[in-house]
């Protein structure tokens, strides 16, 4: 700092040498200290002179003690000097006030000062650097022995200061150390020592004495080592006295300079200043003449809006009415807000607004009632679309999301209504009900016969369509409304993210007018001519802004107005207003937008109106329920024939199949109520036929029946994949005779009268299959429990010779075995084939309930095998009666086979015409075994044996007999006996 002065840094060359070199000057009275300078006057005296007349120029402390002048620029010149903060006192000036930020930023370079690098010492130092070398090489051989007496005059001081200070007692070193505590004072002052009585006797006299000598000591020992230390840093304390008294001279001319700038911009500011200054004053005195003006007309415009909404409210303008009071509460709130004359303006508005919605709510109750209950008959067009549309609108914007339900229960009350209305029409044209005495709607249908029953029912259906095709247009209407508003609402979010990001990034966006006006006091970079054109044109500029942010509402409002006046000429301008609610960059958006309804809410009220059109769905679907159930009470639809309850399913079907595709909802109500009506249906359809085929069973005396034509034709019809019934065909002029087999895949059939009804009765199962898709598994039930019941009957009358007792048969023959099993083959032929037709009924997750038919195909083997083994039973029987009174003697043949061979030729008789070659073979095949078996038996207990003799040859000769007859019948002649099997084998 000001120690720089003493001394100058500059060397000189030496003038007696001749080598260049430079020497620097030495002062030996400066060796150690400085000479010390004398102290400026701490009050200086008054000013005389020219610094008298700039001080007078100066601020005045009377006159400007109320606004800040120089005077009020203090520092604390000890706290500014000793900051703790931080380590460099020579950097920590005035930044006790002024923040530790101040000494620490960088300064600009002067433009006046050359940029000194290091390159200007480099000649001085390459001359220098040879010498300094030296230098430091001898410095660090031989140190100077000033410096060693020094350092060690110094460290014995040190030690002897040190040693004296031990001396003193560390109770006076204490920071805390006080002679006003008790216990510090008697420490240092032990009067115990002294005589408690109060008198002075020479000891005590001794004691205080070396007391006083002591304390003084102590004081000797701390005086002298503060001197001492005192004298160690002399030099630092004479250094600091000049350079406070160079701060003081140098504060002095600062106060001055100071002063004097402080006179020129008083000047400046009265010749340059104070007329522009005048200008933007009243510059800004016109635009508030100009925005009172403005504020007076949009206080007209306010106080015209409320007789405006009353005008649209009497034409039903809800939309332009709720903008025309969104756009004014707008006003109110932001531009005329504590006006006493509109203080109570708000609350008339919200009253006006709450109107709005009860009537808003009870004109669309109104319309949803007049287009739900109008003429079916006419077109599909929605009614009134721009009020519809104006109405949902209003509704959306006033938050009234659940006008949804006031539609939905009008829509209920349509339903029925359309329901008792088609019941009225088709009884007014039955002359047969009189209305006066049934006056139930359930009970005159069911007067009704089924066609006319029918009949309504297809019109009721055909209304139901056409009052949802009426509900679905209007609901997308609606949804339409529901979407322009959510996309609205997209699209200005949009815009004003947009309009966002062009305020944060447009660099060169213009000040208002307070912005204007700190910019030109501030001299932010501007001169002064340049600060009053750019306040003036931005003056302009934010009056035409807050011009056109001011006519922004008014518009706004005068539109409203100018909508209302139209509407009083009667004209409709609710579609065009809400076309302009809906324009993202339009005002009523912007001061509605915080009415409108969020994304998520008009995303739940879309979804709301696909849920009505479901809901109208089930609706129509339960009123048509509530028809078939009234019809249905007293079991008339069990008791239809299958082509009338075909004709019900097949309308049902295709009602659901129409609202299914135009809902786009599969209700369950209908199909449920159609699927318990044909259960019942399905059960007494299967009881009667059951019924009907055990009075066949119970009357059938099992003997072969004529197969008619027409059974011909059908089960050629099963063979060519149709499983369904033919139409009957007008009897023609040629009749057709009987066959008296049933032809099937090239094999004859021998039959009973039963069995061809029950391939009629299974094929009309397959024909309800077909007609009713929906009651597949339980007519499969149904038809898998008649198989079983004709196997389980045929089988109690045949085999269990139930016959005998029912019918009244002498006995069960060889015959009626046959035809049964032959009946129970063709049963089972057909089995796979309704097995399959019924696979392309059922879904995949049904084929469970096919295994059924596994176990009937199993149990009618089982009674197949249990008839051909009551055949060989009979015969086995027979056998062993005849062949056990077999005697071996003349005459040959024996009687007793002739009689086997008798009763072979009345079995092959009955069974020939009925059983198949092969199956009659199999059969006498194992007759001829058991045959062979009982024989062998015989021949055993006889004695017979196969050896040539006499006995042998008879039976030889017995044996040709039964082999030549066996053999001599028809489909018998290859049958291979193997006779030699009677002997037995010689071991």
């Amino acid at each position: 700092m000001a120690s720089s002065h003493s001394s100058s840094p500059v060397p000189h060359p030496s003038s007696g040498g001749s080598e260049g070199i430079f020497r620097k000057d030495r002062d030996l009275s400066s060796r150690h200290y400085r000479p010390v300078h004398s102290l400026p006057d701490v009050c200086p005296k008054e000013p005389t002179g020219e610094a008298a007349r700039v001080l007078c120029e100066g601020p005045s402390v009377v006159a400007d003690q109320h606004r800040w002048t120089v005077y009020n620029s203090k520092v604390n010149l000890p706290a500014a000097l000793n900051d703790p903060r931080l380590a460099k006192r020579e950097s920590d000036f005035f930044t006790k006030t002024w923040g530790l930020d101040f000494a620490e930023t960088e300064v600009m370079p002067s433009f006046y000062l050359p940029n000194i690098t290091k390159e200007h010492f480099g000649p001085y130092l390459q001359e220098t650097a040879q010498r300094e070398k030296i230098h430091e090489r001898c410095k660090s051989i031989c140190s100077n022995k000033d410096e060693l007496d020094a350092v060690s005059s110094i460290t014995n001081n040190h030690d002897k200061s040190r040693t004296e200070l031990e001396q003193v007692p560390k109770i006076f070193m204490k920071p805390d150390f006080a002679l006003d505590d008790p216990t510090t004072f008697h420490a240092v002052l032990p009067w115990s020592h002294f005589n408690s009585a109060g008198g002075k006797s020479s000891r005590d006299m001794a004691s205080s004495r070396l007391l006083q000598e002591k304390l003084s000591h102590y004081l000797d020992v701390v005086e002298v080592s503060i001197a001492r230390q005192i004298s160690l840093r002399s030099e630092a304390f004479f250094h600091a006295m000049s350079s406070q008294h160079e701060l003081q001279d140098r504060l002095t001319e600062t106060t001055r300079a100071v002063a004097v700038l402080r006179g020129r911009a008083a000047a400046i500011e009265r010749i340059m200043c104070e007329g522009p200054l005048r200008a933007l004053r009243q510059a800004l005195t016109r635009s508030n003449c100009a925005r009172l003006h403005n504020k007076l007309k949009l206080m007209a415009a306010v106080h015209q809006s409320q007789p405006t909404v009353q005008l649209l409210l009497s034409t039903s303008e809800f939309v332009g009415a709720l903008e025309l009071i969104a756009t004014t509460k707008e006003v109110l709130q932001l531009e005329l807000q504590g006006i006493h004359s509109f203080r109570h303006l708000g609350s008339q508005l919200c009253e006006m607004e709450k109107l709005i919605d009860k009537m808003m709510v009870g004109d669309f109750s109104m319309y949803s009632r007049s287009d739900l209950n109008r003429s079916l008959e006419d077109d599909g067009q929605v009614m009134e679309k721009d009020r519809l549309e104006s109405l949902v609108f209003g509704l959306l914007r006033q938050r009234k999301l659940d006008f949804l339900d006031i539609y939905s229960d009008e829509m209920i009350l349509a339903a029925k209504s359309i329901v008792t209305q088609s019941v009225v029409d088709s009884v007014s044209q039955i002359e047969e009900i009189d209305t006066d005495i049934v006056t139930k709607l359930a009970d005159q249908m069911r007067l009704m016969t089924f066609p006319q029953w029918f009949e309504l029912l297809k019109s009721v259906f055909e209304n139901f369509i056409l009052f949802l095709k009426r509900i679905k247009v209007t609901l997308s209407v609606v949804r339409n409304v529901v979407l322009e508003a959510l996309d609205s609402n997209q699209k200005s979010r949009l815009l004003e993210r947009a309009a966002a990001g062009g305020l944060t990034e447009a660099p060169g966006t213009p000040l208002n007018q307070e912005e204007a006006e700190l910019a030109y006091l501030t001299h932010e970079g501007l001169f002064i001519s340049d600060a009053l054109n750019d306040a003036q044109l931005h003056l302009g500029a934010s009056t035409g802004q807050e011009q056109s942010s001011t006519v922004g509402p008014r518009q706004a409002l005068s539109r409203m107005d100018g909508c209302g006046s139209d509407s009083a000429s009667g004209t409709t301008e609710s579609s065009t207003s809400r076309e302009h609610a809906f324009q993202p960059g339009g005002a009523a958006i912007s001061s509605s937008e915080d009415l409108m309804p969020s994304d998520l809410e008009l995303g739940r009220v879309a979804n709301n109106i696909q849920e009505l059109l479901y809901t109208a769905s089930d609706v129509s679907h339960d009123r048509c329920v509530k028809v078939l159930m009234a019809r249905a009470k007293d079991g008339s639809l069990e008791r239809l024939s299958s082509a009338e309850f075909v004709f019900l399913s097949q309308a049902v079907e295709g009602f659901v199949r129409d609202t299914e595709k135009l809902c786009c909802r599969r209700s369950v109500s209908l199909r449920g109520a159609l699927q318990s009506q044909a259960n019942r249906f399905v059960h007494r359809f299967h009881e009667e036929r059951k019924t009907k085929l055990s009075l066949l069973l119970d009357n059938e005396r099992w003997k072969q029946a004529e197969v008619p034509a027409e059974f011909q034709d059908l089960v050629n019809s099963i063979a060519d994949g149709r499983i369904t019934l033919p139409e009957r065909k007008p009897q023609g002029t040629e009749e057709r005779k009987p066959s008296d087999y049933l032809h099937i895949d090239g094999q004859k059939y021998a039959v009973v009268g039963t069995v061809l009804l029950l391939i009629r009765i299974f094929l009309e199962y397959c024909q309800c299959v077909n007609d009713i898709p929906s009651i597949s598994t339980d007519i499969l039930t149904r038809l898998s429990d008649l198989l079983k019941h004709f196997n389980s009957r045929s089988c109690q009358l045949v085999l269990g010779a139930g016959a005998l007792q029912v019918v009244g048969l002498k006995t069960i023959t060889t015959k009626n075995l046959a035809l049964a099993s032959r009946c129970l083959q063709l049963v089972v032929h057909y089995i796979p084939v309704i097995r399959a037709h019924f696979e392309t009924k059922l879904a995949p997750k049904q084929y469970s309930v096919l295994r059924h038919f596994d176990h009937i195909t199993k149990d009618y083997n089982d009674h197949i095998a249990e008839i051909s083994a009551k055949l060989m039973a009979i015969m086995d029987s027979l056998f062993e009666k005849v062949l056990s009174k077999y005697e071996v003697k003349a005459p040959m043949p024996s009687a007793c086979f002739r009689n086997v061979c008798k009763q072979m030729a009345k079995m092959h008789e009955a069974l020939y015409d009925l059983l198949p070659e092969e199956q009659a073979q199999m059969l006498f095949l194992r007759i001829n075994a058991s045959f062979k078996m009982h024989l062998k038996r015989q021949l055993a207990r006889l004695g017979v044996h196969h050896d040539g003799g006499p006995q042998h040859g008879l039976v030889t000769v017995d044996v040709a007999f039964y082999t030549e007859n066996v053999q001599s019948l028809r489909a018998l002649e290859k049958l291979d006996l193997n006779m030699a099997e009677i002997w037995e084998q010689k071991r």
